[in-house]
């Protein structure tokens, strides 16, 4: 499995950035999906989630409230990609960001709160204000 990312970039606060991520090695259908972000000095956040079809979460798009009404996950299982769009950045929103796929069936809340199996590398997000 190989999940890589691509689309961090530096952006003034209010900005707005789209992040990509191609998996191999997978098929998307079968697999829970999700953003994560790290800052140093903080500990890991899951930021968004597409869980499988069969999950509890019925493959609805899930947002940790911080970034509610401001990002949106959406995937492609024909293309094997997941995006993140970010609009409004914040200061707040600085952090390595990697994408992360698992193939149980849980629903996002435990997926972000526990993590996923595996994970890219990350893109780096920097936002200033």
């Amino acid at each position: 499995v190989q999940l890589v990312e691509s689309g961090g970039d530096s952006v003034q606060a209010g900005g707005s950035l789209r992040l990509s991520c191609a998996a191999s090695g997978i098929t998307f259908d079968y697999y829970g999906i999700g953003w994560f972000r790290q800052a140093p000095g903080k500990e890991r956040e899951g930021v968004a989630c597409i869980s499988r079809l069969d999950s509890s979460s019925d493959g609805l798009p899930y947002y940790t409230d911080s970034v509610k009404g401001r990002f949106t996950i959406s995937k492609d299982s024909a293309r094997n990609t997941v995006d993140l769009q970010m609009n409004n950045l914040k200061p707040d929103d600085t952090a390595l960001y990697y994408c992360a796929a698992d193939r149980s069936p849980f629903h996002c809340s435990a997926l972000l709160t526990y993590g996923m199996h595996y994970r890219g590398k990350g893109t780096q997000v920097t936002v200033s204000s």
